[in-house]
């Protein structure tokens, strides 16, 4: 592909492969305050799908079982890590108190201040404040 045929891509959504997706939801929806945007039951009840949302920020989370479904293929090793900015960490840190930290508050050498956790699910998911 040339440079003048680059891809225009426009957004980028994670859709995060966990067992349950309820707690998911709940840390995103109840300590940050996002919004629940979609979801989707299983014959049980129990969600298989749902996205979360605050402003351009979207999270969306699938069940292994309903992936494995979905593609036919096993959904094992599937792992990553999220990467949101924001300008007030010291809300963030409040907002997530008691979640496992993976990585607690620290100054990088790229000039941001960071604090890494574990969101329900297993992921990973950094916080960064840019001076």
């Amino acid at each position: 592909m040339s440079k003048q045929e680059r891809l225009q891509l426009k957004h980028l959504t994670p859709v995060l492969v966990v067992d349950r997706v309820e707690p998911c939801v709940a840390f995103w929806v109840e300590r940050l305050g996002f919004v629940q945007e979609n979801q989707v039951p299983g014959p049980d009840g129990a969600l298989v799908f749902a996205s979360v949302k605050s402003g351009d920020v979207e999270v969306m989370y699938q069940t292994r079982a309903s992936v494995e479904a979905d593609m036919g293929a096993p959904a094992a090793g599937t792992a990553s890590v999220l990467f949101i900015t924001t300008d007030d960490l010291d809300a963030v840190e409040r907002a997530v108190a008691g979640a496992p930290v993976v990585k607690p508050r620290h100054q990088t050498f790229y000039g941001s201040t960071e604090l890494y956790i574990r969101e329900p699910g297993g992921h990973v998911v950094g916080f960064a404040r840019f001076a």
